[in-house]
């Protein structure tokens, strides 16, 4: 069978944790202490409002599963209510939605592993919800009328959320939900990233993903695309990294220049990125502000090249690295296909089949790189090494984000009642 099949489109981060026998003291440990924990992945069932609990490496089994709108009737009486949030909570579904409500983007659990941290974006707001009973801890709407990507800092204690329709991040303290600070954004917040360090946050703007005029010389009416870097203490802006001046300077004047997924090198000199409506990825060089090099990815003979027709102007979205730095994994969203590309020659590995593959990351052991297939409800894991798929698990409907995560050793889901 082809790697490659037709795409029809509808109206728009050790290995497994404690698996081996563990003394018997170990269960008087503190609720915060690793002995207490399991590492897992969390798989956001977007248009289900689900997220699935699976294994971090191995057989990526299931584990358990989360109700993440548990309160969804008094969501939607307050946007029945107010004719502007049901506008919005509208255009939602029937753009960047493919004609469904999006009830998870991204999510990550607290330090102490008892709770998931969840952005909701027909919601417009990020909740916590406690991974014992499946109650909500704290809710925290967002400016604007919409969420979307977050990241955790390093230490897990901060989390940054998008709201991409103010231009505005969010950045909260994960525990208390409790604002932090905030800072000032390009058009439509996307992908955010701590350094490893957690000194500075990089956030990346991709302007208006849902218009078609998506011709390269309309690409103007994307509204204001760049990366803002800001102090990751004061939330001040440290620089703009305005990636449309670097695009011109090697030619690519007709590439858009709305970053979307990026990862950095472990290093942290280097940066891979996708921009809408490319088939590849680029590597910009933090030191000197330039792209080094760009990968062109193969295209698949069944995908259109009108694009009008890829999923918010996203032709590939999702990039990881190997924790070595030897290795890329690229998501070919709109191509069916997911690889794993060596990064010193920039070669791609085998073409795996994947149905709208819509991120990637890295295991827990940091074997695999693991895509979520929003097409076929699944997650596969890909061998680092070798390229070659290693194993698929069934998930809910329409998973995007994959995160590494912990619970309480033991846990298989919420209490019943």
């Amino acid at each position: 069978m082809s790697v490659f099949r037709r795409r029809h489109l509808c109206s728009l981060t050790a290995a497994l944790a404690l698996t081996a026998a563990v003394p018997a003291t170990a269960a008087a440990a503190p609720p915060d202490s690793p002995a207490a924990l399991r590492e897992v992945m969390f798989v956001g069932n977007n248009w289900d409002g689900t997220a699935d609990v699976i294994a971090s490496s191995g057989d990526f089994g299931r584990i358990g599963r989360i109700d993440v709108v548990p309160d969804k009737k008094q969501r939607m009486a307050e946007i029945n209510a107010d004719p502007i949030k049901w506008i919005y909570f509208m255009a939602i579904r029937n753009s960047v939605g493919e004609g469904h409500d999006q009830f998870v983007d991204d999510m990550y659990s607290t330090p102490d592993g008892t709770a998931m941290v969840v952005s909701r974006p027909s919601f417009a707001d990020v909740v916590s919800l406690d991974l014992a009973s499946g109650r909500i801890n704290w809710r925290f709407p967002v400016s604007g009328y919409r969420s979307d990507h977050m990241a955790v800092s390093p230490d897990g204690r901060r989390v940054a959320v998008s709201a991409s329709t103010s231009n505005t991040v969010h950045v909260l303290d994960i525990v208390s939900g409790k604002e932090l600070g905030r800072f000032a954004t390009g058009d439509k917040p996307h992908e955010n990233v701590f350094t490893q360090d957690g000194t500075y946050i990089y956030n990346m703007a991709i302007g208006d993903v849902n218009t078609q005029t998506d011709a390269p010389w309309l690409d103007w009416t994307k509204g204001d695309r760049r990366i803002t870097v800001v102090d990751a203490t004061t939330y001040k802006q440290v620089k703009v990294i305005d990636m449309r001046a670097q695009l011109d300077a090697i030619g690519l004047k007709d590439h858009s220049d709305a970053v979307r997924p990026a990862v950095f090198s472990p290093d942290e000199s280097k940066l891979y990125f996708q921009v809408s409506f490319f088939n590849g990825f680029f590597e910009y060089d933090i030191a000197t502000g330039k792209i080094t090099r760009t990968k062109t990815l193969p295209k698949n003979p069944a995908t259109s090249d009108d694009r009008t027709t890829f999923v918010n102007d996203s032709r590939h979205h999702g990039i990881s690295m190997s924790p070595d730095g030897s290795k890329l994994c690229v998501a070919g969203t709109m191509d069916d296909y997911a690889t794993v590309v060596d990064r010193a020659t920039l070669q791609e590995g085998p073409l795996v089949a994947a149905a709208k593959p819509y991120w990637a990351t890295v295991s827990g052991d940091g074997k695999s790189c693991v895509v979520s297939e929003s097409g076929t409800d699944q997650v596969t894991a890909i061998d680092f090494a070798t390229g070659k798929k290693v194993v698929s698990v069934p998930v809910g409907d329409h998973p995007q984000r994959v995160r590494l995560a912990r619970v309480p050793a033991g846990w298989t889901g919420p209490e019943a009642g």
